[in-house]
C-alpha cells in the first residue's frame, strides 16, 4: 500500500496505458477497500490484457463469462461490464480529443 501510496496515488500521470488501469481498479474498488484491488492488481492485469483498452472494448459475452469465473479478480457482473463500457468511452473519447490523458488534463490545465 505504500509503495502504491507514495509513486502512484495523487502522482500525475499522462500515461494513457497507466490511466486506463486506474479507471478499471477504480470500478472494480467500489465498495471495497483499496487493499482488497491492490492484492488483485497483478490478476486483473494477466484478466484484462495488461489493461490494453483496445482488446478489452472487443470483449464479447464468452470473454465476459470467462472473466466471472476468475477468482483472481472480483467477480461482480456489473463491474466487469462496466470495464469493458469504459473501455469502449475511453477509446472513443480518444479518438474525439486525440488522447484520455488530454481529456483529463484539459479539465484541470
Amino acid at each position: 500500500m505504500r509503495a502504491y501510496h507514495d509513486d502512484e496515488w495523487g502522482v500525475p500521470s499522462r500515461d494513457e496505458r497507466h490511466l486506463f488501469e486506474m479507471l478499471i481498479l477504480e470500478g472494480a474498488q467500489a465498495g471495497l477497500s483499496w487493499s482488497t484491488i491492490l492484492n488483485k492488481r497483478a490478476n486483473y492485469r494477466r484478466a484484462f490484457d495488461k489493461f490494453d483498452p483496445k482488446k478489452v472494448a472487443r470483449y464479447d459475452d464468452e470473454k465476459t463469462a470467462a472473466l466471472l469465473e476468475d477468482p483472481g479478480i472480483v467477480r461482480n457482473r456489473l463491474k466487469v461490464a462496466a470495464a469493458v463500457g469504459n473501455a469502449r468511452a475511453f477509446l472513443a473519447t480518444s479518438k474525439e480529443v486525440g488522447s484520455f490523458a488530454q481529456y483529463l488534463w484539459g479539465c484541470v490545465d
